[in-house]
């Protein structure tokens, strides 16, 4: 996603200063162009050579010497890049673009831009919390500059709190965001994830293998091309996506519910989750004792979740999942075309690669004319991208029809 992307790196002055070497060579390897300026401060932790080995460019450091024969450099660093990054930040950088002050070649280049920016603080526990600090980071956020979050740990100081620098990796992860497309900017989407469980006694329950990596891939993916997702996740051992809302529940009647509480409010219902679609007809008050060689458990069937809201929907887009291991296309579309979805996507966990507590899948897309899309193995953010990708076409067909 970096390759042969201009980025423009801003260094100042703080103990983390060191780690822009890591993470220039890091956006060297993703194949993204990196020019590098740096403040006076900066440079008295880290040297201009250092960081003009990494980079492979000429590091910028003088407000008044030109990037090009003509050119002045806040200008023509402007000009050529596709995003900003500051890593680290300290409080200075940010209370300056927050107060609109350009005194230095970074602080003029980044009031002279209007590129994607992200902006990694890094700074002794007790700056970060200050409220005037607070605020300015909190400005940035409001006028539309990326912020990450600092890291707790031990800081430079010798003492322990939130004002490290994120982990590189993490850093390279949101500037790959700063290119994802917002092109869900007010769709409201609501996505169901994860497994349900269906409890028999104070300690035993019916569940299945779902991890909920497909549903919070889809929920991550969306939130950052723009959309408001509500998401309703049944257990998962993953840590909670970004969402506008979250619902946690456990039983397939709690996730009816919260769905058919949710549905009207969205444009959107992805349902990812992997439902049970029997449950025991009587749960016991206390652990059920081992008796005999067998032991019957009679069951009783679920509500269909997307078979109602299919009925509800109106003009509101439907997708489902058909998770199969025989007959993949003919049982995805009698599924499609019973429950009134707009699309299916069906998988097949017969295939390596695909299904449940992979961090892959292998999806045919499947709409209402019959049309069938085999995508190739991929991770699921990619296949999460995909899904939305012909939620979005279908969002502009619909607004064509109109007009």
């Amino acid at each position: 996603m970096l390759k042969n992307k201009n980025i423009v790196l801003g260094i100042t002055g703080g103990i983390a200063a060191y780690k822009a070497a890591e993470l220039t060579r890091a956006l060297v390897k993703e194949g993204a162009k990196v020019k590098v300026i740096m403040t006076k401060s900066a440079t008295e932790f880290i040297t201009p050579l250092s960081m003009r080995t990494l980079s492979q460019d000429q590091v910028y450091t003088d407000m008044f010497i030109p990037a090009g024969k003509h050119d002045m450099a806040h200008i023509a660093l402007a000009d050529f890049a596709d995003a900003f990054v500051i890593a680290p930040a300290t409080a200075n950088i940010i209370g300056k673009i927050a107060s609109g002050i350009g005194d230095d070649l970074l602080s003029t280049t980044i009031m002279a831009q209007d590129k994607p920016t992200l902006i990694c603080p890094a700074m002794n526990d007790k700056m970060l919390s200050n409220s005037i600090v607070r605020d300015n980071i909190l400005k940035l956020k409001k006028s539309g500059y990326v912020v990450m979050e600092s890291v707790e740990g031990e800081l430079a100081c010798k003492t322990k709190g939130k004002g490290r620098l994120p982990e590189i990796s993490a850093i390279i992860d949101e500037i790959k965001n700063l290119f994802v497309p917002r092109d869900f900017d007010g769709v409201k989407i609501l996505v169901t994830a994860g497994p349900t469980e269906e409890p028999l006694d104070p300690v035993r329950f019916i569940t299945n293998l779902s991890s909920g990596k497909m549903g919070y891939a889809l929920v991550a993916v969306a939130q950052k091309r723009g959309a408001r997702v509500t998401l309703i996740t049944g257990p998962t051992s993953l840590p909670l996506p970004p969402a506008e809302k979250i619902f946690q529940i456990r039983t397939a009647k709690e996730m009816y519910d919260s769905v058919l509480s949710e549905y009207r409010k969205v444009d959107v219902i992805i349902k990812a989750a992997a439902v049970a679609d029997y449950r025991p007809k009587k749960i016991a008050a206390e652990k059920i004792k081992k008796s005999g060689k067998t032991i019957t458990l009679e069951l009783e069937k679920n509500p269909d979740i997307i078979a109602e809201v299919g009925k509800r929907k109106g003009k509101r887009i439907l997708v489902g999942f058909a998770m199969e291991t025989q007959n993949l296309l003919s049982n995805a579309r009698e599924k499609l075309e019973k429950k009134n979805m707009d699309f299916i996507v069906a998988n097949n966990l017969r295939k390596k690669g695909a299904g449940f507590r992979t961090d892959t899948n292998i999806i045919t897309i499947i709409d209402r004319k019959g049309n069938a899309e085999s995508l190739k193995k991929m991770a699921k953010t990619e296949a999460a991208g995909a899904i939305l990708d012909r939620v979005k076409k279908m969002i502009e067909e619909r607004k064509r029809t109109k007009k």
